[in-house]
């Protein structure tokens, strides 16, 4: 009997846990693998670019590097809302470049097992859901689970690494 119950925490040692840091946009918790967070900072004056995509807020001076920063919310196609003392900006490794992401709070890091992420249904006309990697529940709570490879483009990235 030993042996069975060794062999059942051997499998449960061997499934992958990745972390993931949750965010809110609205009422809705999303998340990003923490691996691609490099920092989160507390809302800093943006500068607008002239010419500018939508979704593209501007850029901010971190530590003498020029960033860009993107509102996840207009990528979302959501409405905007003021700023406030809750409102961060995600630095993120999006395929070797550093995007803000502002977000309306940064609430937690969770751990999330393979076996924990469902596929998300592909519910969207307007293509949004190329950036839903999957879902999970977390103590009763739905967790949207975002692909920030397929954010922006490679065109967009170059763009707004220039």
């Amino acid at each position: 009997m030993s042996s069975e119950r060794e062999e059942y925490e051997d499998a449960d040692a061997v499934e992958p846990v990745t972390q993931w840091l949750t965010f809110l946009l609205g009422n809705e918790k999303y998340a990003v693998k923490v691996v691609q967070v490099q920092e989160v900072l507390r809302y800093t004056p943006i500068t607008p670019v002239p010419g500018a995509t939508m979704e593209v807020l501007g850029i901010i001076n971190l530590r003498g590097n020029v960033v860009t920063v993107v509102a996840l919310r207009k990528k979302f196609n959501m409405p905007s809302i003021e700023v406030d003392d809750s409102t961060r900006i995600m630095m993120m490794d999006i395929q070797g470049y550093i995007i803000g992401v502002l977000v309306d709070t940064v609430t937690e890091v969770i751990d999330l097992n393979d076996s924990e992420i469902e596929s998300a249904p592909d519910v969207s006309s307007s293509g949004n859901s190329v950036f839903i990697q999957g879902i999970a529940q977390v103590e009763n709570e739905l967790h949207i689970l975002v692909n920030l490879g397929k954010l922006l483009s490679q065109k967009d990235l170059e763009l707004l690494a220039k």
